[in-house]
């Protein structure tokens, strides 16, 4: 399992982003000052660093000027709320892999966590998720539903991928907004309950249950579960 370091001193982003990622099956650490970030950045024991760069003792530019200069091939995103163009190339030519702006989305932040741990051989994830006959290929981005490719929005695809981490959990409509739209999300939206009627159409309503007063779970259609836990779950 790869270990992720997270150095941000801004507590709600921080334990937005180290659900997520556990979520997504990776081993987060959350640190919130430079030093702190560069003493286990240097300890050989995590395999990425998400770097804020407002730390309040020293900034994520020196800590990352630190680390290259040690000779550190560590991969760094950059993850600020400083969004302009001087400090992007500053920060890239600084030897960040990767540089996003605040406010985010996590699926983004997550497929440049994947991209890069790739690039350097690391994690061994798994590319292919599937639940019975429905299956996602994250390395294509592609869908497939009794052996047939469907099209997915980007939006739906991360919809379908949160549920297939998951497979048989009951996600609430508040867990999907975190992991799908992100930490700045309306918690009174029904944007889940909209793409969840998109998601049904295209990968089929008897893959997706509703339970009442908690929120969704992915089920495999062929394989029908305990008939009393089917009473407390419809698909409409």
């Amino acid at each position: 399992m790869s270990q992720i370091l997270i150095a941000e001193d801004e507590g709600r982003i921080a334990s937005f982003v180290a659900k997520g990622l556990r979520a997504a099956g990776y081993s987060p650490v959350v640190v919130d000052t430079g030093r702190e970030a560069y003493d286990l950045a240097q300890s050989g024991e995590v395999d990425l660093l998400v770097l804020d760069l407002g730390l309040p003792d020293q900034d994520g530019f020196t800590v990352l000027r630190r680390l290259r200069e040690a000779r550190s091939t560590l991969p760094v995103i950059i993850l600020t709320a400083r969004s302009s163009v001087t400090d992007t190339v500053a920060g890239l030519e600084g030897g960040a892999d990767d540089y996003m702006t605040k406010p985010f989305r996590f699926e983004e932040l997550l497929a440049r966590v994947r991209l890069r741990l790739r690039s350097e051989g690391g994690g061994g994830e798994a590319t292919l998720l599937s639940l019975g006959r429905l299956s996602l290929d994250l390395r294509t981005r592609r869908a497939r539903v009794l052996e047939r490719e469907v099209d997915l929005s980007a939006r739906e695809f991360a919809l379908a991928e949160a549920f297939l981490r998951n497979p048989g959990q009951v996600l609430s409509r508040e867990q999907l907004l975190s992991r799908v739209w992100g930490y700045d999300f309306d918690p009174g939206s029904n944007v889940v309950d909209v793409y969840v009627r998109y998601l049904r159409r295209k990968i089929g309503a008897d893959r997706v249950e509703t339970v009442r007063g908690m929120g969704y779970r992915l089920v495999d259609p062929d394989h029908a579960p305990d008939p009393a836990e089917r009473s407390a779950s419809t698909p409409t």
